[in-house]
């Protein structure tokens, strides 16, 4: 993976902010959407990252997406919501969304909230660990545009739809899984491809049925493979539930592409935020206490040879984030060459 340049989260996150403000968003949304972009590529996630802010801009600029857009509440129940997206940024509809499940959750014990007609939403993860973060456990789950075939299928049936949960530890950061449910996020083959990087076969399904590594053939003729065969399908097709039929959003036939449609239309992304309230189901000195047990259990398995050490879930990401805090975040080329288009974009200097 060639650098492009390094930057400071700070430095990261204001330019972002600067590019999402010129192009009219509200700066409470602007600076909350920026910190979510530039977090996750603090984390060392940069298929979800800031290399997205040319493609938001893109969507902003041309009215896809709609800047002032305020998401609003459908309909709800004390411990569920429907929530409209309105079209606006999906950084903007998942953080309302997530902070009306906790409010929620916080009475109730536990709660559901579907988001429809959404913008992209990012990193499913960064909102599932917000919500640990305040004492909750969180599942985030997410559709897309048809990108996946179900085992044995030629054609793509499911996006690639993100499944993301995330665990509290006291004194600690919590356990964070954010997946793909197909072989791999589209995203990481679109990097892969700019990066002149050979595919693995595992990860495309050609116009046969058959794997294949020709990147070229994506997205038009090939399509992802489902992760982990079956067990991936049963997992996109779970997100595709919760995230579409529920709420009655858009299915993943009807889902845009934010990248390649026109961007005067909306893409119709869909979400959702279940979450408990460790506080109310459990009792939280002993909740932590045995999950402390189970961490260092988990810790304590003896490494193979050539891995340092067993880790959990997110712990990888919460280490490349304290590495960013203090030395700043490397910067892939592809990444950097996408901010350097978002500065072209709105005029905004890089810094």
């Amino acid at each position: 993976m060639s650098e492009g340049r390094t930057i400071s989260i700070a430095e990261l996150q204001q330019f972002v902010q600067s590019c999402l403000t010129s192009v009219s968003l509200e700066s409470e949304q602007a600076e909350e959407s920026a910190k979510a972009l530039a977090t996750t590529d603090a984390m060392g996630v940069f298929t979800h990252g800031s290399k997205l802010l040319a493609g938001y801009l893109k969507k902003l600029q041309g009215g896809g997406y709609v800047a002032s857009a305020q998401p609003t509440i459908e309909r709800e129940g004390p411990a569920w919501a429907v929530v409209d997206g309105q079209s606006a940024l999906g950084q903007v509809g998942s953080l309302f969304s997530v902070r009306l499940a906790m409010q929620k959750a916080r009475l109730t014990g536990m709660a559901y909230v579907g988001l429809r007609n959404a913008g992209h939403i990012g990193a499913a993860g960064y909102f599932a660990a917000m919500a640990a973060r305040e004492g909750f456990i969180a599942m985030v789950t997410g559709n897309d545009m048809p990108s996946v075939a179900a085992p044995g299928a030629r054609k793509a049936v499911l996006g690639s739809n993100p499944f993301a949960y995330a665990v509290p530890v006291a004194e600690g950061d919590p356990i964070l899984l954010d997946i793909a449910t197909a072989a791999v996020a589209g995203g990481k083959v679109y990097a892969a491809i700019q990066r002149g990087e050979e595919l693995p076969p595992t990860w495309l399904i050609g116009p046969d049925g058959k794997p294949t590594t020709d990147g070229s053939l994506y997205p038009r003729q090939a399509v992802l493979a489902p992760m982990g065969g079956h067990k991936g399908y049963g997992f996109g097709l779970w997100c595709e539930i919760l995230s579409a039929v529920v709420p009655g959003g858009h299915m993943t036939s009807q889902v845009g592409s934010w990248m390649f449609d026109d961007p005067s239309r909306p893409s119709w992304h869909n979400a959702s935020f279940t979450l408990m309230d460790i506080n109310a189901i459990a009792e939280p000195a002993a909740f932590h206490q045995r999950l402390r047990h189970l961490i260092d259990e988990i810790h304590a398995a003896p490494p193979a040879e050539g891995v340092e050490r067993v880790l959990l879930p997110g712990e990888r990401e919460w280490d490349n984030y304290r590495r960013a805090e203090s030395h700043g975040i490397k910067l892939p080329a592809d990444v950097h060459e996408h901010l350097q288009r978002a500065a072209e974009m709105t005029s905004t200097p890089f810094p």
